[in-house]
């Protein structure tokens, strides 16, 4: 029965005719398909024969193998074993490293080479990777094993390590014990806890024991698969194992992991309100409708979105001339309501010699060809489609100057959707064949190592675009899928999660995983994607996406509408009041924005991330830290009034009542359906933004006697590339009363019409602070 289920809901998502080509399709994708290879028994790497001292490293050569270790810093450790080909550097943001000063030795049958930070040994039995200064051993691995084209490699875990990452898993925070695979999917429009794999996957681990921890980054985008069990065990279809190892405390190791794959730049400041979106607003009335709620319910809304019903005959880079007659002038009218418009891009292009784009693109010669040479087809939104190569700098370059028919109409971000790459099919794997061929900056190769890279490079191309096409403006890209340094080019959300309270508390863990994945902007539909939730279960998702960074409403076509007001009172009172307190919490924000452009940390933390060796911390994937300051504990169940929150040590004050918790256990708290449980960090100068954006509000939290708070705020336009001002704020109690200090750094100057200082627990004391 569910089987047929799918197969209707597959049906009414893409209608009759892309049904039937779905059909077609399938029966061409197998017979293009690579004939698997028999598997093959794994060959270890045999005897050691050599030893090749490196600048910053070495060269073991084995029987069957070899492998390279090179310090690219002294606590980021490289090892590649070969054979199998490095793919380009898609994922690094840096390549180039100055020379490291190591030192290579040899005592009886075990090698040793050493940085100031980190030691690696090479002994008969497999390699142990140590640190310096407490001689503690972070990991021991075997020697991995070549199985056909691929490897296989395994690592001792601590027994209690809970391990963290992997990208978006639909599994719990501690993905310990589990078994995971490594290829991005679409899922096919709904899917709930336990799904597997999902848009993105990154291999990226965390692995939090033993102290201080360490993460692992495995370069290698074939398809994969990780099983956590008593052991790490990961295997790779093909290429080189390359791998990097950067040892914790986790702060640190996610600064230096960013700094290798890159720092997401700083976001538009109107990108962090609400957005809107549904796939079923038909026409440019209906939109203006939306908006139109929007200003009478006095929501305050940042950015709507367009599905593909905005474009003529669901073609990229047009817009429907009957249903959407006038792009720009629904821009200009959103733009005056302080609104911007985000249209759809798929990477599916529609084959049609009447259309410009497909036209232009097989001039240039950018779209994927099958192994004879004859251009690449699947059925999506418009049909048979070609798709671009996005491996090839000319396709890259030739799909960057599309997004032009978008910016002159004055549309002011792009949302990447279907970019796995996915495609419609009746059953099997809904992607390219794996015989589909890519350029690879001309080394070449195919759909087996393009796959999982597939959104990472439209999203560059289309990032690239904006930039070239906007120098004075920020671009924003949100993408469905992505791998390894997307966090350069766009922003990603959950997508087409169910509507049930089981998706909503899902939300957390996948959160918290992307964060130490080194992806730090994401968010899920509010409400889920392919249900109806009711009023209850909308309200507490909206409550928790307002403390998200991507806090957008959207769902499927077959779902009923989704704006507030459809749900009338209470719970548009409720959502009003959460959207305003996200327009609040701004200035806290936009900080958290600018402190990730800057160290590559998430602003979603795990409520161990300043205190990792509290045990009790590590499996909560109910609660989160919104930057250092503030504690959010969601209500992910129907009918709740009340909750245990789990505190990190330390002193907290309840949001809305001040009342103070003292932390390091777990305590009820009230959680009303008005609110939600939300606390603030002992010690904490919190910046708000009062309505209207006229006064700011510095809210000192009171830390423990003898202490002093801290607090700081980043200031700029909001968009484009001008002057900054930096504002660090700290306060000390000195006879009977609240001293604070202000330092200013940077040209732009202070935006608010007014500021005051005020004190949880006291009446407010700008007076102390002129």
């Amino acid at each position: 029965m569910r089987r047929l289920a799918d197969l209707l809901r597959g049906v009414a998502f893409v209608g009759l005719g892309n049904a039937w080509r779905a059909l077609r399709y399938t029966r061409q994708k197998a017979r293009w398909e690579r004939t698997p290879a028999p598997s093959e028994a794994p060959v270890a790497v045999g005897a050691l024969l050599a030893v090749e001292p490196l600048p910053s490293g070495v060269r073991f050569r084995f029987a069957n193998a070899t492998l390279e270790v090179l310090f690219l810093s002294s606590d980021l450790l490289r090892l590649t074993w070969t054979p199998g080909a490095v793919p380009p550097p898609y994922a690094l943001a840096r390549t180039e490293w100055p020379e490291v000063g190591v030192v290579l030795g040899q005592k009886g049958e075990t090698w040793r080479l050493r940085s100031a930070e980190l030691a690696l040994a090479l002994a008969p039995d497999g390699l142990k990777v140590e640190r310096m200064r407490e001689g503690a051993v972070l990991r021991r691995e075997a020697f991995p094993q070549r199985r056909g084209e691929g490897w296989v490699h395994s690592a001792d875990l601590h027994p209690a390590a809970p391990v963290f990452g992997l990208g978006e898993p639909a599994a719990p925070f501690n993905l310990r014990p589990g078994t995971y695979r490594l290829w991005n999917r679409d899922p096919g429009g709904s899917y709930g806890l336990g799904e597997d794999p999902l848009y993105l996957t990154a291999p990226v681990l965390w692995v939090h024991r033993p102290a201080p921890g360490y993460l692992i980054f495995y370069e290698n985008p074939h398809e994969g698969q990780v099983v956590l069990g008593d052991r790490m065990k990961v295997t790779f279809e093909g290429g080189a194992l390359r791998y990097y190892l950067i040892p914790g405390p986790v702060e640190r190791a996610l600064e230096r992991f960013s700094e290798l794959t890159g720092r997401p730049p700083l976001p538009p400041r109107w990108a962090l309100g609400l957005h809107q979106s549904r796939w079923g607003y038909r026409t440019q009335a209906e939109v203006a409708g939306v908006l139109a709620g929007y200003r009478r319910h006095e929501i305050p809304l940042a950015a709507i979105h367009l599905d593909i019903d905005h474009m003529h005959g669901k073609r990229v880079f047009t817009s429907a001339p009957e249903r959407f007659p006038d792009l720009a002038a629904l821009a200009g009218q959103a733009h005056a309501q302080g609104v911007q418009v985000v249209p759809i891009v798929d990477p599916g292009v529609k084959k049609d010699p009447d259309y410009p784009v497909y036209r232009s693109g097989v001039a240039r010669g950018v779209f994927c060809r099958l192994p004879d040479g004859r251009e690449f087809h699947a059925p999506v939104w418009p049909g048979w489609c070609a798709f671009p190569d996005f491996t090839a700098p000319h396709a890259r370059q030739w799909w960057a100057e599309q997004y032009a028919f978008l910016t002159e109409r004055g549309v002011d971000g792009v949302w990447h959707d279907m970019n796995e790459p996915s495609t419609f099919v009746a059953q099997g794997d809904p992607t390219f064949p794996r015989r589909v061929q890519h350029h690879f900056e001309g080394q070449g190769g195919d759909h087996r190592v393009a796959h999982n890279l597939y959104g990472l490079l439209m999203n560059r191309a289309g990032f690239e675009g904006l930039r070239r096409l906007r120098p004075e403006r920020r671009p924003w890209i949100l993408s469905r899928s992505g791998w390894v340094g997307v966090q350069r080019y766009a922003w990603t959300w959950t997508a087409d999660t169910e509507s049930t309270w089981e998706a909503l508390k899902m939300t957390v863990a996948q959160m918290l995983n992307l964060g130490l994945s080194g992806i730090p902007y994401s968010g899920p539909d509010i409400g889920g994607f392919s249900g109806a939730p009711d009023g209850e279960l909308f309200t507490r998702w909206f409550q928790l996406a307002a403390f998200l960074p991507f806090f957008r409403i959207h769902s499927s076509i077959i779902s009923p509408p989704r704006e507030p007001w459809h749900f009338g009172e209470p719970y548009l009172s409720i959502v009003r009041a959460f959207a305003r307190l996200r327009m609040r919490l701004m200035p806290y924000l936009y900080t958290l924005a600018w402190e990730a452009s800057q160290r590559g940390w998430p602003l979603v933390r795990p409520l161990w991330w300043t205190h990792p060796e509290e045990a009790d911390l590590w499996a909560v994937d109910d609660a989160f830290l919104l930057g250092e300051a503030l504690l959010v504990a969601p209500v992910t169940e129907p009918g709740v009034t009340t909750r245990r929150v789990r505190f990190p040590p330390g002193r907290w004050y309840d949001f809305w009542t001040g009342q103070v918790y003292e932390g390091g256990g777990l305590q009820p708290v009230a959680a009303p359906l008005e609110r939600i449980p939300l606390f603030v960090r002992a010690g904490t100068i919190l910046p708000l933004e009062d309505a209207g954006e006229e006064t700011l509000e510095l809210r000192l939290y009171p830390p423990h006697p003898g202490e002093r708070a801290h607090g700081r705020l980043y200031l700029d336009a909001g968009d484009g590339y001008g002057p900054h001002r930096l504002e660090t704020y700290a306060a000390e109690w000195v006879q009977g009363m609240w001293v604070p200090e202000r330092q200013v750094e940077g040209d732009y100057p202070f935006p608010y019409a007014d500021w005051r200082w005020t004190t949880v627990g006291t009446a407010s004391s700008k007076e102390a602070s002129e």
